[in-house]
């Protein structure tokens, strides 16, 4: 899964006072930084920021290092003082602290660029706020950025929404690989929803190859949820199932129907079973196993829905075999699923047994409906 340039996690907490005071006040914090261990070229730099209102903003992100302007990294564990700077159409967000080569920490302050609100106005948007314009610069939306998506048809998205699209990755290239697969003017909640769950254009195009032209996007995201990939499509294919429809495909992730227990169900003379009725089956707890203990007592080729209804009434190998030891042998599978629905239980057998000797089933299950 491709990754989104900016991965952000934004926490407002007890934030009581209103946009008019925040609007008054200076956008300035702390910052934390930690380079990355594994990639010399980027770093995690968390900013917090406190209000008059007692309230509490915080922000965490990974960035390129090449995001910001006269940044280094040292070499050895001495701090040593440090001033960089993220420039954006927005605004320029100011950094002044001290660094060392696994990090570093300091205050951070924003200022906004005058002329950038002028800009939003003339694309339809009202005067933004101070918080806003720190968001954008933070986030890199911009003037081509906003520009892109009004040339693909996205005029004047709110401002909260176009941050979101930029955090998750849903930027005008995103909205045009889209395009191409045949995706235009999608609500922008689902364009960011894909990119949080992985419906990628690579995705999309793995499916239309597999035969699955123009899924909604609702739909490709549940495929992503529950890991309905293009490899567990093909493997269902090879296990015989060319023609699950996503729903299908879907409900077989979240049952843990998977081509394992296809295979073991195959083996145990169970082929081509219907994709509900395997879901019935994971849902109700009709395993290999249970199928195997029933069939080393002598029940072989029971039928899906049988073996549903016995696992739903809880007719476990534990009681064939022990209702066997008491006599009851071959005891016919619906009869097996009465004794179970009216109560019958293997120790209230041996208490009727040992009074009655010649008790029938059905007489056993009489004798429990009139509470004998």
């Amino acid at each position: 899964m491709k990754r989104a340039p900016f991965v952000a996690v934004l926490c407002l907490l007890s934030l009581a006072s209103s946009g008019a005071s925040l609007e008054k006040e200076p956008v300035e914090g702390r910052w934390l930084l930690d380079f990355d261990r594994g990639d010399a070229s980027r770093l995690q730099i968390t900013l917090q920021r406190r209000t008059s209102g007692h309230g509490s903003w915080n922000n965490s992100s990974t960035y390129p290092i090449a995001a910001f302007r006269g940044l280094t990294r040292p070499a050895g564990q001495t701090d040593v003082p440090a001033q960089f700077e993220i420039a954006r159409d927005a605004g320029r967000i100011q950094f002044e602290g001290v660094v060392n080569e696994s990090g570093g920490s300091g205050r951070f302050h924003f200022t906004p660029t005058p002329d950038f609100p002028g800009f939003l106005k003339g694309l339809g948007y009202s005067e933004p706020t101070t918080d806003q314009l720190y968001s954008m610069a933070l986030h890199d939306v911009g003037r081509r950025f906003l520009e892109d998506l009004r040339s693909l048809g996205y005029e004047r998205v709110p401002i909260e929404d176009t941050i979101s699209m930029a955090i998750h990755g849903a930027t005008p290239d995103f909205i045009r690989e889209l395009k191409g697969l045949g995706y235009e003017r999608l609500p922008v909640g689902e364009l960011v929803s894909m990119r949080i769950h992985g419906a990628s254009a690579s995705f999309i195009r793995d499916l239309q190859a597999l035969g699955y032209p123009h899924l909604p996007a609702e739909a490709l995201v549940n495929l992503r949820i529950h890991g309905a990939s293009p490899d567990f499509i093909r493997e269902m294919r090879a296990s015989g199932y060319d023609r699950l429809s996503a729903e299908d495909l879907v409900n077989l992730r979240i049952h843990g129907a998977k081509p394992e227990f296809v295979r073991e169900l195959k083996a145990l003379g169970y082929e081509r079973i219907p994709a509900e009725e395997l879901v019935n089956m994971r849902i109700h707890g009709v395993s290999a196993d249970y199928i195997r203990g029933l069939q080393a007592l002598g029940y072989r080729h029971i039928g899906i829905e049988d073996l549903v209804s016995m696992r739903i009434h809880g007719v476990s190998t534990d009681f064939v075999r022990e209702m066997r030891e008491l006599g009851y042998k071959s005891v016919p599978v619906d009869e097996l699923v009465s004794l179970r629905i009216h109560g019958v239980t293997v120790e209230y057998a041996k208490k009727m047994r040992s009074r009655y000797p010649d008790l029938t089933v059905d007489e056993l299950v009489s004798m429990r409906i009139h509470g004998r």
